[in-house]
């Protein structure tokens, strides 16, 4: 620890994300899509002028934030674009959550809530799962000064249905409320078409997910023009051009192709449910998921142990060394091939 950090770094325990390896592993431990983006991307990234780089990108990111709002049915001025979701999500902690009131948050969800929290000097409060490890939403019926939770919630997977989000907005009108969507087009329901009605809902989305873009980073957010333009301050406070050029043209391109989009978000969510059933006969418990990936635990053997014995064949999941969750492995959803390596790995460690 350095004498010339500032006190409040000594403080923080930053987030530790997947382990990205550098040897050759089946990797399905930090829910990349396992197809390319869409066709168009590529193209893009092979035409694009070498010599535009040269140029500042739009601080803006219009016609990012159009194609945006075309695909959602919103006005441009309600679209905010950051350097992945998790950029997206730390502006708006920074606008929206540092209040006289604690914030709200899920016990178990993303794990970067309260790393930014610590961050920025926000007050929170975690609220317990219920026994089917949701997210239980009249929980949040307390004074606060905001509430965060991702639906689908990670790692466990549960999704609740828009009404049951238009619920919570209507009980709760005075502080913002933040869904975040990292993965909800793998079968959840998008809060998006609430904003009209809840001026202090804000919905935020990745293209690292669905639209296979993890390594380009952009993110998102959907909301009344206001919260919108409360993240429009605290960026421009920060860094004005967050988005370069190249990935301006790349997110416009994925966002043109419908019908891949569409394919391979089935052909993952098919994959799903296949490994949910086979893990299921070897004895496992898999929660109920609406996501890209399985949270999963057997009673027979310790998380730490199946871990470690995937690792030995190559496969690498997730594994939360935490109390609450250190039985489970968090499984992302891959090819065909990869789940059914997965699968023969599993029945071969459990027999």
């Amino acid at each position: 620890m350095s004498k010339f950090w500032s006190p409040a770094v000594r403080e923080l325990t930053p987030y530790v994300p997947g382990e990205q390896p550098r040897e050759r592993l089946i990797k399905l431990n930090t829910n990349e899509n396992p197809y390319p983006p869409a066709p168009g991307v590529e193209q893009t990234l092979r035409d694009f002028p070498a010599d535009h780089l040269r140029l500042y990108p739009d601080p803006s990111a219009t016609a990012l934030r159009e194609a945006l709002a075309g695909e959602y049915g919103v006005a441009t001025e309600q679209v905010f674009v950051g350097n992945g979701s998790d950029e997206v999500l730390a502006l708006a902690f920074q606008a929206f959550f540092r209040q006289t009131q604690p914030l709200l948050m899920p016990a178990i969800s993303y794990s970067f809530y309260p790393v930014y929290c610590k961050l920025y000097d926000v007050a929170y409060r975690s609220v317990a799962l219920d026994d089917q490890w949701r997210v239980p939403l009249t929980a949040f019926d307390t004074d606060n000064g905001g509430i965060v939770f991702a639906n689908p919630n990670a790692p466990t997977g549960h999704g609740h249905p828009r009404e049951a989000i238009a619920a919570l907005l209507e009980r709760n009108t005075e502080s913002v409320v933040l869904v975040d969507e990292a993965y909800v087009d793998f079968g959840g329901e998008s809060a998006i078409p609430l904003v009209e009605r809840f001026p202090n809902l804000l919905v935020t989305g990745t293209f690292s997910k669905s639209r296979s873009l993890a390594g380009l980073r952009l993110g998102f957010a959907i909301g009344s023009r206001e919260l919108i333009e409360g993240l429009e301050r605290v960026k421009d406070s920060f860094n004005s051009f967050p988005i370069d050029s190249i990935t301006i043209e790349a997110g416009i391109a994925a966002l043109q192709d419908q019908a891949y989009f569409d394919a391979c978000r089935e052909r993952v969510i098919t994959t799903r449910e296949w490994t949910r059933r086979q893990l299921e006969t070897l004895g496992f418990e898999v929660l109920p998921s609406q996501t890209n990936f399985l949270f999963v635990r057997h009673d027979a053997y310790q998380g730490s142990m199946l871990f470690d014995a995937l690792r030995e064949r190559g496969i690498l999941v997730r594994h939360f060394n935490k109390e609450a969750l250190s039985d489970f492995l968090r499984i992302s959803i891959g090819t065909d091939d990869e789940m059914t390596s997965l699968v023969e790995a599993l029945e071969a460690i459990c027999r």
